[in-house]
């Protein structure tokens, strides 16, 4: 699946796939910064990511992938199934969820831009819910990343409960489409 669309006052959004060995490298240097250490990938070298990646790719129940804005790569973003991830044997998956990550790249030379980050995640959950069926969307940030929590709910998410997953204590957040303004 694949979207191009025009974003008034903020530019061309392209979501593509993921191509593992296309993309490596700039999501190797994405995923090794500080600012991306909820996303756990910090100290995997190249390869390793390059691995995780092309894993993955193979999935037909798990997908990645990047968000160009005037075509350049700004966030990388990864859909999965609930009931076929670890946070599906902590939470109750009901018919319809669809669960959502996001990793939004570092800053432009230019700096932070006011809205930037919900004008990304808007354009994403657009391309999610163009897929009929999928009636709530989970996302689970680790529980101490509050600015990833408070960016989820500012888009519309409600809290749920915090649970316990492999790799960290997660704040499982759902969005109810039917509650997302036009």
């Amino acid at each position: 699946m694949h979207l191009c669309t025009d974003v008034p006052g903020f530019g061309r959004v392209t979501i593509r796939p993921v191509e593992p060995v296309a993309d490596l490298d700039v999501i190797h240097s994405w995923v090794g910064q500080e600012r991306a250490r909820f996303w756990g990938m910090r100290d995997l070298d190249r390869e390793r990511v390059g691995e995780i990646y092309a894993f993955l790719d193979s999935l037909d129940t798990h997908h990645a992938y990047l968000l160009h804005r005037d075509g350049v790569p700004v966030a990388l973003f990864q859909t999965y199934e609930p009931e076929h991830d670890p946070v599906g044997e902590a939470y109750d998956v009901q018919p319809g969820d669809f669960g959502i990550h996001l990793l939004v790249g570092p800053p432009s030379t230019d700096g932070v831009e006011p809205g930037f980050t919900g004008t990304l995640l808007r354009a994403f959950l657009d391309f999610v819910l163009a897929t009929p069926g999928r009636t709530r969307i989970v996302a689970e940030p680790d529980a101490r990343n509050a600015k990833a929590v408070a960016r989820f709910v500012g888009a519309g998410f409600v809290l749920g409960p915090q649970i316990d997953l492999p790799d960290k204590r997660a704040q499982l957040v759902f969005l109810d489409p039917t509650t997302l303004p036009g």
